[in-house]
């Protein structure tokens, strides 16, 4: 291969796919996960395309962590897709209850927020980043199992059903601080943005592919008319779950970590990781994120049961509802990065604040299978504009040594609003019910308490950040969002801002 470069000095190297290509000057945005350009840190001499820029390390170990990752990823996301994503409708099917549905898909976060509290004690026990998130991993995967011998007996009790969602989650968000530290250790960093912004699209690929699959296939067992094996296919995709999350733990497994000494952990001061809550625009920030979540989550558990049995939609309408806002949000995001790096990350907050607050008006106004595909649409791309926003102005503005911590307690706050949420909804559902007039009811009172958020909108004090090169991951699917999303904080450049002057919006 070296005598035949040699004799065509004219021709170009190619870069192994991991490598970002050259950027150019009329571009803005460098891939559907990122948001507007890469910022270089200050002093680098080096472009993060540059081959040369990664430090010489052992090659073949370097591509077996980026292989095992990606094969990480694809997994990961057919799991999502083709499992998790159908809990809900599974407990539907096996007769728990429209309140009990929605209630699955929030209770249990609260569970695995608080699980992350304990990562850096059990990363400091095991002394491995890496031996914490296989073991977290593997008990995700064997979750699965009560799951598939209780869809091929067609029965599960709704407390064994809360626990093992609940267990479910803990294990797969109490990775989440430990993986981000562990990715950032090995994944060189000149190559780090835009490896993760394509395992993050590849992630997006299979997570869609999953739950396309896995409605298509439940549609064919409701078509047979034959309910015991519509539950069978319930089992089967649960199976295929497991299976996906077992080859995703092998893969992380597969990949390498420092040394033993090298690996430092730094317990969660809760003082400390409170600190930029308290001034600055970050408490405004949280307020705004909290109340917004609780106004979306009184309506937003409840869509899954409203599709299934109230407007009677076919899972394979109901997958395709899914796909729709989960890939408008993907999708839009080039454009809101585009946006934010013109006119500043307020206003396409404002942009997704006011697109998200009539969002569940919409359901009320109609049942119109075209018109709520359009509505799913347009709820992909607001939300898509809001939680870049959010990442940008909350994340960005937290010194890099903070940001684990402080995402730490983010998400507890946020899935304690979620549940707070999510009660309103049960409670106003049970009062009335569990009639399509109570959904209607509930989707109105979501609509308002969104609406209050504006609040909190304009006492946002201005400030300046830049559109840096950010990366998230799908978690799951939700029909409300498209899918609930975790910033990969490895991707983030180390800057913080402070408010402009003392001028407000």
């Amino acid at each position: 291969m070296s005598q035949r470069l040699a004799h065509r000095p004219l021709s170009r190297p190619r870069r192994p796919w991991y490598h970002a290509p050259a950027p150019k000057e009329s571009s803005g945005v460098a891939d559907s996960t990122c948001t507007e350009r890469r910022v270089p840190s200050p002093g680098s001499e080096k472009r993060i395309d540059d081959p040369a820029a990664i430090a010489p390390e052992e090659p073949s170990r370097l591509t077996r962590d980026l292989t095992a990752s990606v094969g990480d990823a694809g997994a990961f996301g057919v799991m999502v897709g083709i499992g998790e994503t159908y809990v809900p409708a599974f407990v539907l099917a096996v007769g728990l209850g429209d309140v009990f549905a929605g209630l699955i898909t929030s209770v249990p976060l609260l569970l695995g927020s608080l699980l992350q509290l304990i990562s850096p004690w059990a990363v400091e026990r095991l002394r491995s980043h890496r031996r914490w998130v296989v073991f977290c991993a593997g008990l995700q995967a064997l979750c699965f199992v009560p799951l598939t011998v209780a869809a091929w007996q067609g029965q599960i009790s709704g407390l064994a059903a809360m626990a093992v969602a609940s267990l479910y989650w803990g294990a797969g968000l109490a990775t989440g601080p430990a993986w981000n530290t562990w990715q950032g250790r090995i994944i060189p960093q000149p190559i780090r943005a835009n490896f993760f912004a394509r395992r993050a699209r590849l992630q997006q690929i299979t997570t869609l592919a999953g739950f396309l699959i896995g409605g298509f296939s439940l549609q064919w067992g409701r078509a047979a008319g034959d309910p015991q094996l519509l539950v069978n296919v319930f089992a089967a995709l649960f199976l295929a779950a497991g299976v996906c999350r077992l080859l995703s733990t092998l893969c992380l497994a597969l990949q390498s970590e420092p040394e033993v000494s090298a690996v430092s952990t730094r317990r969660i001061h809760i003082a400390e990781a409170w600190q930029p809550f308290t001034s600055g625009p970050t408490g405004a920030i949280l307020m705004l994120a909290v109340s917004m979540q609780v106004g979306v989550y009184v309506a937003g558990p409840f869509f899954n049961p409203y599709m299934l049995k109230v407007l009677n939609f076919t899972y394979a309408g109901y997958a395709v509802l899914l796909g729709a806002s989960f890939v408008a949000k993907f999708v839009c995001l080039p454009l809101w990065g585009k946006l934010a790096h013109r006119f500043g990350a307020q206003h396409l907050l404002a942009i997704g604040v006011w697109g998200i607050i009539p969002l569940a008006a919409g359901w009320v106004l109609t049942t119109n299978y075209w018109l709520l595909l359009i509505l799913q649409i347009f709820a992909g791309a607001s939300w898509g504009a809001y939680e870049l926003a959010l990442m940008l102005l909350f994340f960005e503005t937290i010194p890099e040594r903070q940001r684990t911590a402080v995402l730490t307690l983010y998400n507890v706050a946020n899935s304690l609003a979620l549940v707070f949420g999510s009660a309103i909804g049960a409670a106003i559902l049970s009062l009335g019910q569990v009639s399509p007039e109570a959904y209607l009811v509930a989707f109105g009172v979501s609509t308002g308490l969104r609406a209050l958020t504006t609040y909190w909108l304009y006492r946002l004090p201005r400030v300046d950040v830049a559109a840096a090169a950010t990366t998230i991951r799908p978690l799951t699917v939700r029909p409300s969002s498209g899918s609930l999303d975790e910033p990969m904080l490895t991707t983030l450049p180390d800057q913080q801002t402070e408010p402009v002057g003392a001028e407000r919006r």
